[in-house]
């Protein structure tokens, strides 16, 4: 159980984002960064798969500092997950949900190693120089439309 609640506009972001970054620390107290596709919401609590992370599970193994970054980069904003991470079995009972959803997603042919579960212990919010000083402010839907504009992108119909 984290010792902070997961606000809705978190899990939102987090649904969106699809790519996370998970920092942890290496046996020699360097950092260590890997992309995650995995970050999810479930039942209250914070979850990835370790797909191809044998460095990510054995940093937690040993010392399970966390810190996990999500941002919409077309939102340019995101959220900061500090905490404690706790590295499952996939035939966990809560680890079987998530590894479950990850080769329904991406086909039955990938690796759940182990699935991690964070006990958050702090939620700050990560906001981009968009939101912060540009002059005079603009809405999300602006801040939004102008990077899809500057990334080439057309957002789907839907």
């Amino acid at each position: 159980m984290s010792l902070v609640k997961i606000p809705e506009d978190a899990e939102a972001v987090i649904a969106r984002a699809i790519l996370s970054f998970v920092a942890t620390v290496n046996a020699d107290g360097t950092p260590s960064l890997s992309p995650k596709a995995s970050l999810t919401v479930r039942n209250g609590g914070l979850f990835f798969a370790d797909i191809a992370s044998p460095r990510t599970i054995s940093n937690l193994r040993r010392n399970p500092a966390i810190e996990i970054n999500v941002v919409d980069i077309f939102a340019r904003r995101g959220y900061r997950f500090t905490g404690r991470a706790t590295v499952l079995a996939p035939d966990d009972a809560e680890a079987r949900p998530i590894a479950d959803w990850v080769r329904a997603t991406n086909g039955p042919e990938y690796p759940v190693d182990h699935v991690v579960k964070v006990e958050i212990s702090a939620i700050a919010p990560l906001l981009s120089p968009a939101h912060v000083f540009a002059r005079p402010p603009r809405s999300q839907d602006e801040i939004r439309s102008s990077y899809y504009e500057k990334y080439g992108v057309t957002p789907l119909k839907g």
